[in-house]
């Protein structure tokens, strides 16, 4: 189900768009005035708990698009929701990137060749783990982890989100390791694409030794990797379009993505 918003404002959505029957099965499309614009698929936080939506990620989608990339900002099934939690979450992130292709088959021009996923928090779980996988008609050029939970086992044993990563794989890594090995993007390297991961040294909320863990695995692996760390931000600042991390992550998705700023 689609249907147009109320203003075609650049800034705002000019399409919401469903890939399921849940409601949270759905993502907001922004396009800028280029053509054939390259597309970034934003994967808001929240520890993948409800109340926790999409709506997060709305400011910087208004930024992004005003700098030239069409922006998919996608919603999925959270923790909370009668079928929120894995494999479902996961799932829904995979079909609403291959969604893409069905929008650009519907006569709105992407650039399915210039893709990148970018995913906050629980969303930077997600957004590297969605990068690992096979896509049906997309190929993902590069992803970002903005203080991404990258190794649930350590989320896990740390408590993070007050032992949100038990409640998304339904289990404790003892009772269902290869669950959480398969959920990881830690154990899902190499990814074989470019990787930005931006930390805050003193984030509270996901430890930082957590992304330079996953940056020297994935160096390992051989995967290109940029690892970021931010001495004047905070776990929250991913989402203000004024930030100093968000700039971070913008610029790199310029180059990356090979968009110059209209």
């Amino acid at each position: 189900m689609e249907h147009a918003a109320a203003t075609r404002d650049i800034a705002q959505p000019c399409l919401t768009a469903s890939y399921g029957p849940d409601a949270a099965q759905a993502g907001d499309l922004y396009l800028p005035a280029q053509p054939h614009p390259a597309v970034v698929c934003l994967l808001h936080g929240g520890f993948w708990r409800m109340p926790y939506g999409r709506e997060q990620m709305h400011a910087v989608a208004q930024d992004l698009v005003a700098r030239g990339f069409a922006v998919w900002n996608l919603g999925y099934r959270r923790i909370g929701a009668p079928t929120g939690g894995w494999p479902n979450t996961g799932d829904d992130v995979l079909r609403g990137i291959e969604y893409l292709s069905s929008l650009a088959g519907k006569g709105i021009a992407l650039d399915l060749d210039r893709i990148a996923l970018v995913g906050h928090s629980a969303g930077g779980q997600l957004a590297l783990w969605a990068a690992a996988q096979e896509l049906n008609g997309i190929r993902v050029r590069a992803v970002a982890g903005e203080a991404p939970v990258s190794d649930l086992h350590a989320a896990y044993q740390l408590g993070l989100g007050r032992c949100s990563a038990q409640e998304l794989l339904g289990a404790t890594p003892d009772a269902q390791p290869k669950r959480y090995a398969a959920a990881s993007p830690l154990h899902c390297l190499p990814l074989r694409i470019p990787q930005l991961v931006v930390h805050a040294i003193d984030d509270q909320a996901v430890p930082i030794d957590m992304s330079r863990a996953y940056a020297a695995a994935a160096r390992a692996a051989g995967d290109a990797i940029t690892l970021r760390e931010l001495s004047d931000s905070d776990h929250m600042a991913f989402i203000d379009p004024a930030s100093s991390a968000h700039a971070v992550v913008r610029e790199w998705l310029s180059t990356a993505l090979g968009v110059s700023e209209p």
